[in-house]
C-alpha cells in the first residue's frame, strides 16, 4: 500500500472585508500578517499536522513546509510576482488576461507557449477536463516534464497555480504529480490552489470508463479511461462529489454513497469498494485541505488588482461535447466557453485568445479525421513528431492541416493570434499540403465541419500543395530566418485563416519559438 505523509497547515476560516486597512491577527498563538483589503484573512503558519493516507501501490513522501500554505496573503504573493525583463519584450504587449486553447483534437503543443507565457504572468489557470490531457514542458535547461493536472505554470517559480472549479480532480494522482515535481526540484510550497467547486473523481470513475468502453464494442469512444465521463456524468446528473464535499464527511459519504450504488445497479461486480474510497477520502480531506480555496473570488481579486492572468486549456475545440466531433469527444467544453464557466471570470475580462494549432494534425481514438495519413508521411510524422499520448502512450493518427476545421475552430473561439507548433516536422518533405475545403459525396463544397459524423467520414479533402524544404529550422529563431517556402506555408495559413500565426514553434525547447514581428 501506498503511504502518502504530508505536513499540512490549519487554516483560519476567512472573509472578504473590502475598504479595510492590513491588520495582524493572532492565530494559534502567533501574530501574523492579515491579507489586504481585497483578499481573505490569513492562513494559519503556524500549526502543522502530520496526516497519513493509504492510496495505492507505490511510496510517495510529500512535505510542505509549516510556514506557509496556498492561499497565502495575497498582498505577499503579489510581490514575488514576476517582472518582465528587457529581452522579454517580444511578449510585453500581451494583455491582462490571455487564453490558450487547443483548436484541432488536442496535443497541439498547448503547455508549451502556456510555459513560455507563465513567465510573464502572475496567475497560471486550469478551467476545464482532468488528466486526460497531457502536457509535455522543457525547462530552460532541455528537461522534459509531463504534466497532467497541475497548470503548465508551475516552472514558473513565481506564479500562481489555479485548477478551476470546471476541471475533475483525482487526488491522489494530484498529490504524486506534486511530489515528482518537487524531487525534480520544482517548489510547489504555496503555489497551487484548487477551487472547492471543483469535482472530484475517483476511482470508481475510473472502473466505469472502461466498463462503459468495453460495452462498446466496434464503436468505441476511445477514453483514455482516466474517469473523466463518468465523473462529468455524475456532476451533470447533480449527484456529484465537490472538493468542498471532503470538509463534510456526512455530505461526503452520503454522495459517495448515492454515486457507488448506482454503479452497482449497472454493474453488478465492481473492485471499488464504497468502504475504501470513503476510508481514503477520508484521510485525503486532511492532506488536500491547505490546497483549497474560492478560485473564482481569487482570480476575480487579482484581476481588479491588475495581476496577469493566462488561461490553459485543455483538449481543443474539435474535442469540445457541444462542438466536436460528437460523440468522439471529451466530457467537457475545452472552447471558449468553457473557459468562462470553468473560472468564473467574466467574457469582457479576456483581452487575448491564442489558438494552438499544429503544422499538421493529429488524432488520438475514434472518430472521423478527414485529411488522415495512413500512408509513409503519416508514419513519418508519427515518428518525427514523437506522437505518442503523454498520458496512454497511445500512438497519435497523423495528417495534413485542416483548414476547414481549424477555421471552424476560430469562429467559435475568436482567436486573436495563432500558436503554430511543430512546423520543424514538416523538414525534409519534398511538399506538403493544407486541406481547405471538403467535398461531399454529390460534389458539393463544405467550407465548415457538419454535424453528422457520418457526413464527415465521407467527405473528400480539396488539397493546396506547397513545395517544402529541406533546411533545419529548429536552430532558427527570428523570423527572417525562415527559408523561404517554410514562410510562404505560414502565410498561407493566415491567409486562409484571417488570423496572425505570431508564435511559431520550431522545436520542443522553450528557446524554440519564433514570433513574428
Amino acid at each position: 500500500m501506498l503511504k502518502v505523509e504530508m505536513e499540512v497547515s490549519s487554516m483560519m476560516s476567512h472573509s472578504v472585508v473590502r475598504g479595510a486597512k492590513p491588520t495582524r491577527a493572532l492565530v494559534g498563538g502567533t501574530k501574523t500578517k492579515s491579507c489586504t483589503s481585497q483578499r481573505p484573512a490569513a492562513v494559519s503558519l503556524t500549526t502543522g499536522k502530520k496526516v497519513s493516507a493509504q492510496l495505492s501501490n507505490t511510496r510517495v513522501t510529500l512535505k510542505t513546509s509549516t510556514r506557509r500554505s496556498p492561499l497565502v496573503c495575497y498582498s505577499q504573493a503579489a510581490a514575488e510576482m514576476t517582472d518582465s525583463s528587457p529581452e522579454e519584450d517580444e511578449y510585453v504587449n500581451l494583455s491582462q488576461v490571455c487564453a490558450v486553447l487547443g483548436s484541432q483534437w488536442g496535443d497541439e503543443g498547448k503547455g508549451k507557449l502556456v510555459d513560455i507565457l507563465a513567465q510573464r504572468y502572475d496567475i497560471i489557470a486550469r478551467c476545464q477536463g482532468g488528466a486526460n490531457a497531457g502536457h509535455t514542458i522543457y525547462d530552460e535547461t532541455g528537461k522534459k516534464f509531463a504534466l497532467h493536472q497541475v497548470p503548465s505554470g508551475i516552472l514558473n517559480p513565481k506564479s500562481m497555480c489555479v485548477i478551476g472549479n470546471g476541471v475533475v480532480v483525482h487526488l491522489p494522482d494530484l498529490l504524486k504529480e506534486i511530489q515528482t515535481l518537487e524531487a525534480a526540484g520544482v517548489s510547489c510550497e504555496g503555489r497551487i490552489m484548487l477551487s472547492d467547486r471543483a469535482q472530484i473523481l475517483l476511482d470508481l470513475h475510473r472502473e466505469l470508463d472502461g466498463k462503459r468502453e468495453e460495452e462498446l464494442a466496434g464503436k468505441k469512444i476511445g477514453t483514455t479511461k482516466r474517469g473523466i465521463g463518468p465523473a462529468y456524468a455524475a456532476k451533470a446528473t447533480r449527484h456529484g462529489i465537490r472538493v468542498s464535499d471532503l470538509l463534510n464527511f456526512e455530505m461526503l459519504e452520503e454522495r459517495l454513497t448515492a454515486q457507488y450504488n448506482d454503479a452497482i445497479s449497472r454493474f453488478s461486480s465492481l473492485e471499488t469498494t464504497l468502504e475504501d474510497e470513503l476510508e481514503k477520502y477520508k484521510e485525503l480531506a486532511e492532506i488536500i485541505k491547505p490546497f483549497i480555496g474560492d478560485t473564482m473570488d481569487y482570480i476575480n481579486l487579482a484581476h481588479s488588482e491588475g495581476k496577469k492572468i493566462l488561461v490553459e486549456g485543455a483538449n481543443a475545440t474539435m474535442l469540445d461535447l457541444d462542438w466536436g466531433t460528437y460523440p468522439y469527444v471529451t466530457s467537457s467544453n475545452p472552447s471558449v466557453g468553457g473557459v468562462i464557466t470553468g473560472l468564473g471570470l467574466a467574457p469582457n475580462k479576456y483581452g487575448e485568445l491564442v489558438g494552438v494549432v499544429k503544422a499538421y494534425t493529429t488524432r488520438v481514438g475514434g472518430g472521423p479525421y478527414p485529411t488522415e495519413l495512413l500512408d509513409d508521411i503519416g508514419q513519418r510524422l508519427r515518428d518525427v513528431g514523437h506522437e505518442y499520448g503523454t498520458t496512454t502512450g497511445r500512438p497519435r493518427r497523423c495528417g495534413w492541416l485542416d483548414m476547414v476545421a481549424l477555421n471552424y475552430a476560430n469562429r467559435i473561439n475568436g482567436f486573436n493570434s495563432l500558436n503554430l507548433t511543430k512546423l520543424d516536422c514538416l523538414t525534409g518533405l519534398e511538399e506538403v499540403k493544407i486541406g481547405v475545403a471538403y467535398k461531399t459525396e454529390d460534389g458539393s463544397i463544405l467550407t465548415t465541419v457538419p454535424a453528422c459524423v457520418d457526413a464527415i467520414a465521407k467527405v473528400e479533402v480539396v488539397y493546396e500543395t506547397m513545395p517544402g524544404w529541406t533546411e533545419d529550422i529548429s536552430v532558427m529563431r527570428k523570423w527572417s530566418d525562415l527559408p523561404e517556402a517554410c514562410k510562404n506555408y505560414v502565410k498561407r495559413i493566415e491567409e486562409l485563416a484571417g488570423v496572425k500565426c505570431t508564435y511559431i514553434g520550431v522545436g520542443p525547447g522553450r528557446d524554440a519559438m519564433i514570433v513574428q514581428p
